[in-house]
């Protein structure tokens, strides 16, 4: 995966004060699942994170285990989403996203094309791409029908380690520029939140804030509600 020249090009730090933005809805929580879940006992942690607060999506993110292990914790999850009215997006597999019944499916830069997804899943599936720091990777995910960008890690995480590092301004562009919503990904806790939901982001993903919380996973989600405006 190359860099474009337009990567290349520093933003100006007033670019997106230099426009007249039609007004967004306010930014949203998008939990992602942690790295590992045990089933059933994760059903009420799911449960128990989306009565924290409001919670716009949930995306199940597991990586290295069989096909048919994801296929029954959708199996076991997708309900709960569906009773709270929350979409269930599954992580890099359109083809399971398919099998499963799922809301939509978020494809990183090497999880299969847009356009593929698209055909497998119809008009109404939510497909999200990854675009790491790049407004080149998020201009041609516009191009090619995805629904969401998402940017990041805005800061350091030991769930998806990243060696990219975007800056808040990058949301900013991309709001001024585009209808479709962006997600800030990596790294991001009610303390630091602030900054992207100022710059723009449309969508917060968020891991261990949520899983990690001392409190359990409802607290975790209560715990966004000042920077959020709940």
């Amino acid at each position: 995966m190359g860099v474009s020249d337009d990567d290349l090009i520093p933003l100006p730090s007033d670019f997106a004060g230099r426009f007249d933005n039609d007004p967004r809805p306010p930014c949203q929580l998008y939990v992602v699942s942690p790295p590992q879940i045990v089933l059933p006992a994760f059903v009420d942690s799911l449960k128990a994170a989306l009565d924290g607060g409001p919670v716009a999506a949930f995306q199940l993110r597991l990586k290295d285990v069989p096909d048919d292990e994801v296929l029954r914790a959708c199996e076991a999850l997708v309900p709960v989403c569906r009773a709270a009215d929350v979409a269930f997006i599954l992580n890099d597999r359109a083809d399971l996203a398919k099998k499963a019944g799922t809301d939509g499916v978020h494809l990183g830069q090497g999880d299969g094309g847009i356009a593929e997804a698209r055909a497998l899943l119809g008009a109404n599936a939510q497909i999200g791409r990854t675009c790491h720091d790049s407004r080149h990777l998020a201009m041609e995910a516009g191009e090619q029908g995805a629904d969401y960008v998402a940017f990041g890690a805005f800061y350091d995480t030991t769930t998806k380690p990243s060696h990219y590092r975007p800056t808040p301004d990058i949301l900013s562009w991309w709001i001024t520029l585009s209808q479709l919503p962006c997600v800030a990904i990596g790294g991001i806790f009610p303390h630091n939140a602030a900054p992207l939901v100022e710059a723009g982001a449309d969508f917060i993903a968020v891991v261990r804030a949520v899983w990690d919380h001392e409190g359990g996973p409802g607290a975790g989600v209560k715990a966004f509600g000042d920077v959020l405006g709940w």
